[in-house]
């Protein structure tokens, strides 16, 4: 299965909307947003793409309560998970957080498949060495927004465990 990541939209609502569409064209069949969304206007119209989306907030938090009502009358489509999320897709252990830092010491653990975090606006792909021995993708896209960084996010394949960095 593939996946959209995507981080850092902040209140900018199209190339968020973009990326999405685009990775749907190229077969993703989910998305993952690594917070900072600013506001549920942001992700309205995702609701229009049909894809799932996962979303955790960030530290450029917004309205959680029109992020929660957003969610609740999506009809499923999108699921807000506050600070961070443990999610199986596709049999994978994915972890997901805002925060670099985090994200660096739960790949650590060797619980996860994927751990996907932003914040930095700096879009990298890493295999993180873990405690269990093995080793665990670790993904920030960037910032789908194009703050400070070009426009960026990342298509993820899971049954191959392959991630790709791509522009807007």
């Amino acid at each position: 299965m593939k996946i959209c990541i995507v981080s850092d939209s902040h209140d900018r609502a199209d190339p968020l909307l973009r990326a999405v569409r685009a990775a749907r064209e190229a077969g993703a069949e989910v998305v993952v947003h690594c917070g900072d969304v600013i506001g549920a206007h942001t992700l309205r119209p995702l609701l229009a793409v049909g894809l799932p989306v996962h979303v955790v907030h960030g530290n450029n938090l917004g309205d959680t309560l029109a992020l929660v009502r957003l969610a609740t009358e999506s009809g499923g489509l999108i699921s807000y998970h506050g600070g961070e999320a443990v999610l199986t897709i596709d049999g994978r252990r994915i972890y997901v957080t805002h925060y670099p830092h985090q994200a660096r010491g739960m790949a650590c653990t060797g619980d996860y498949d994927l751990v996907c975090c932003g914040h930095s606006h700096e879009a990298s792909v890493t295999r993180q060495d873990n405690i269990a021995g093995g080793r665990t993708w670790l993904v920030d896209p960037g910032t789908v927004a194009g703050i400070g960084a070009l426009a960026s996010w990342v298509l993820g394949d899971l049954r191959e465990m392959s991630f790709e960095l791509r522009g807007l």
